[in-house]
């Protein structure tokens, strides 16, 4: 596999391997679908602004490197940044889920 596809692929297998995990322990989106998709993605969209805000005034930017595939949804704004996003919000989603339920027990 070409380091170009490094970062994605990594990103695609943490946020299959936590579907799996929510999959079978019924944690989020396997509970409740919609209120699970709009706790991701509300605050992608929050974080998407932000990035978007950061760019515009230049302190955020794409650096060089080989382990992005150098699509951009954006300028300078990697795919890669929307699954991170993805997989930052289904991660905290699923933390607090699980310890919710566990401090009601």
């Amino acid at each position: 596999m070409p380091n170009s596809y490094l970062y994605i692929s990594g990103l695609l297998f943490s946020i299959i391997g936590l579907g799996l995990l929510d999959w079978r322990f019924k944690i989020a989106f396997s509970r409740n679908r919609k209120a699970a998709f709009l706790a991701t993605l509300l605050p992608m969209i929050l974080f998407l602004a932000w990035d978007g805000a950061g760019i515009g005034l230049g302190i955020f930017f794409r650096g060089e490197t080989s382990h992005l595939t150098g699509l951009l949804v954006a300028p300078e704004l990697p795919l890669e940044e929307i699954f991170f996003l993805f997989l930052l919000n289904y991660t905290t989603l699923t933390l607090l889920s699980v310890l919710s339920r566990r401090s009601k027990k």
